[in-house]
């Protein structure tokens, strides 16, 4: 399918939020995917993949998830100054905001024409958090976490009780959860952790899949970037998305 694209500007409780909209061209309805990009916001990468998927049949919403912190259209740089300040970002955002960003936008959501009453979550890395964290609103029917960051940690600030992994028995949609074996920022005993309390839930219901990759694979840009398996990836929440939103 041919995509269009557009912006919202969306209200929420702490701010505007910038919101850029992937969805097939023509007046069909369609599922939606919120979908949450790396700690730099829509960057060329992040665009595309949220292309990819709006061409297969989807209207996709990419927030800008640092929106309080940043002027309107703020995209960082693959770089250490990116670095540096998507991480200080990440550390000055509480984590409940996202669930206030994720209502406005569920809220926004199904006043649109375009949208035909299902809605799921997709995310790399941070994003791949802030999907889980989106999985925990009643809407959301399935949930792709790529190499979600900080689940196994307490780096992102969350009262007490308000921590991603102990919100699990709210999450009523399906997870996929995909992992590279070689990253760096969620080794081995992170990921097995995750991997335990999921497991534990028992109401869950979950795929995991651990490939030999690093961290960022499915970034079209740098030399992480996994062609091959990031082929697989897309197929990987396609078909989650194809059982859950398209029914």
């Amino acid at each position: 399918m041919n995509v269009q694209s557009h912006i919202a500007d969306i209200d929420t409780p702490t701010g505007v939020m910038r919101t850029y909209i992937h969805r097939p061209t023509g007046e069909g309805k369609y599922p939606t995917i919120l979908f949450y990009s790396e700690i730099f916001q829509q960057t060329g990468p992040i665009e595309r993949s949220a292309k990819i998927m709006a061409s297969h049949g989807y209207a996709v919403l990419v927030p800008e998830v640092f929106h309080e912190l940043n002027p309107i259209g703020t995209v960082l740089g693959y770089d250490d100054a990116g670095r540096e300040k998507g991480n200080a970002d990440k550390a000055a955002k509480d984590v409940q905001s996202y669930d206030t960003d994720n209502a406005a936008m569920i809220a926004f959501t199904k006043k649109q024409a375009w949208y035909n009453g299902n809605i799921g979550a997709m995310g790399f890395c941070i994003g791949g958090h802030l999907s889980f964290r989106a999985a925990l609103q009643p809407e959301i029917k399935g949930t792709a976490c790529f190499y979600p960051t900080d689940l196994h940690t307490q780096i992102i600030p969350n009262q007490p009780g308000q921590h991603s992994m102990e919100r699990l028995k709210d999450i009523t949609g399906e997870l996929l959860m995909v992992w590279g074996k070689q990253d760096p920022h969620i080794p081995a005993e992170g990921r097995a952790e995750v991997y335990k309390k999921l497991s534990a839930a028992e109401h869950l219901k979950f795929t995991w899949h651990e490939f030999n990759a690093q961290h960022a694979f499915m970034r079209d840009e740098g030399d992480r970037y996994d062609a091959q398996t990031a082929m697989i990836g897309y197929q990987l929440a396609l078909n989650l998305f194809s059982r859950t939103l398209y029914q």
